[in-house]
């Protein structure tokens, strides 16, 4: 099934999830390393998968925030991950980016591809002056991601609710 693109980048296609996409999406929420960095975002089941999708697909058929966006792969097609940005707390023309890519596709720089892609395309969409980026301590490997594109360290972050460990919030940022 063709599948329309919001927008591209050289490798990777981004567009809205569609519900035969659960099972994939459900997968990769499962895989040990994503359980690991984000222990409160993985679904119980396809059922749990699907609605989320459903969610996802409404906000961006609306253009409403939170944007989530499945990232596909131009070539064969196949749904490696995931990409959105949502509102910053105060919503003054800041948002917050957060991406993942399935274990198998990781190391390729296609986590470094789509945030390039998804910060270039939000930012003039939403009228976004910042975007953030929150990493739990120890997340180098996305740490790594931000910074390649472009995205400067700003400040540690304690305490926050989405901080499971309670270790911290590396916090980056960009601005136009």
């Amino acid at each position: 099934m063709e599948m329309k693109f919001i927008f591209k980048s050289a490798r990777l296609g981004y567009r809205a999830f569609h519900r035969n996409d659960a099972e994939a999406l459900y997968r990769h929420h499962s895989e040990r390393e994503y359980r690991q960095w984000f222990p409160n975002e993985s679904y119980a089941d396809t059922k749990e998968a699907r609605e989320a999708i459903d969610f996802f697909a409404g906000r961006v058929k609306k253009k409403r925030l939170p944007f989530v966006l499945a990232i596909e792969m131009r070539e064969t097609g196949e749904l490696i991950g995931d990409v959105g940005v949502n509102e910053f707390w105060d919503k003054s023309g800041r948002a917050e980016i957060g991406y993942s890519i399935c274990e198998k596709r990781q190391g390729a720089g296609y986590a470094a591809e789509a945030v390039t892609a998804m910060s270039a395309f939000i930012m003039p969409m939403f009228s976004v002056k910042c975007l953030y980026g929150r990493v739990m301590q120890g997340n180098e490997a996305s740490c790594r991601v931000l910074q390649r594109c472009g995205y400067t360290y700003q400040a540690m972050e304690m305490g926050a609710a989405d901080d499971p460990y309670g270790n911290g919030m590396l916090i980056y940022m960009r601005s136009e």
